[in-house]
């Protein structure tokens, strides 16, 4: 199965930069699946309705969220009725919305996106361990489901290294959001599970992890409040993982980063 894995989208650029090349690399690549992280979407914090719904109709099919799930209201009724968008399953119990979504692809194959959040230096969440533990427990690589996709928005890519040994072998892969940074670490695991620290930020890259400059650096320098962070409005660039997957035994083929557009160097995978 090939697969497109976005990070972080954030602002109006970053979700430009989505809409107008997830179609395009559909078609290039022959892209079976389209994972995209939006909790930075709408002026970079939280996403809209109308914005998932653009996703959507793009050619995304799953969305993640992540720490700022909820900084826009109007998804929470938008997120209980709407199956393909998730966020961390290790939110506590009775929280809206689902952190897991089992997709079923025209060709009968089943594609299980699930999304985690990290507790270092993050909100005290439910472990994120256990609760992929008992998502596992019901779902297994190859039987339930042909393709097994982990999210893991973290911030210490200590916990992220250790979200994806923890996991090796079982999923297909697992892949980093949060932090806005492509890292260059894209590995197939020794038990077979293709993994990535962070799959980068789609949004300009002449900022501040896609926040305008000079408010950030004020809040740097001078240590008081200041101007609200707005995000950078420039040319962006598209991050994230192309990953091929093997038919058989749902474990990764290869995986590769994808850049596209904006400042940072492009790379694109041979298709």
């Amino acid at each position: 199965m090939r697969i497109l894995l976005l990070g972080d989208l954030l602002g109006r650029s970053g979700r430009e930069a989505a809409l107008n090349h997830i179609p395009a690399l559909r078609a290039s690549h022959r892209l079976d699946f389209v994972v995209v992280n939006a909790e930075n979407a709408s002026h970079g914090f939280g996403l809209g309705p109308d914005m998932a719904q653009a996703l959507f109709d793009a050619g995304a099919d799953v969305i993640t969220l992540g720490n700022h799930a909820w900084d826009r209201r109007e998804i929470i009724p938008y997120i209980a009725n709407e199956k393909r968008l998730i966020r961390p399953i290790n939110y506590p119990s009775g929280t809206p919305g689902g952190g897991a979504y089992l997709a079923m692809l025209p060709d009968g194959r089943r594609v299980l996106v699930a999304q985690a959040m990290g507790r270092l230096y993050m909100d005290p969440l439910d472990c994120p361990f256990r609760a992929i533990e008992e998502l596992l427990a019901r779902h297994r690589l190859g039987v339930t489901a042909q393709v097994i996709l982990l999210d893991i928005h973290a911030e210490a890519t200590s916990e992220k290294m250790a979200f994806g040994h923890a996991f090796d072998g079982r999923v297909s892969a697992v892949t980093g959001t949060h932090t806005h940074i492509p890292t260059a670490d894209h590995q197939i695991l020794p038990g077979g599970t293709a993994y990535a620290t962070d799959l980068g930020m789609c949004g300009d890259y002449d900022s501040v992890i896609g926040m305008q400059k000079a408010a950030a650096l004020n809040r740097f320098i001078r240590k008081m409040p200041g101007e609200k962070l707005s995000p950078a409005d420039g040319a962006a660039t598209l991050c994230g993982a192309f990953l091929e997957t093997d038919d058989a035994t749902g474990l990764a083929r290869r995986i590769e980063p994808l850049r596209l557009g904006g400042r940072l160097s492009s790379v694109l995978p041979p298709a």
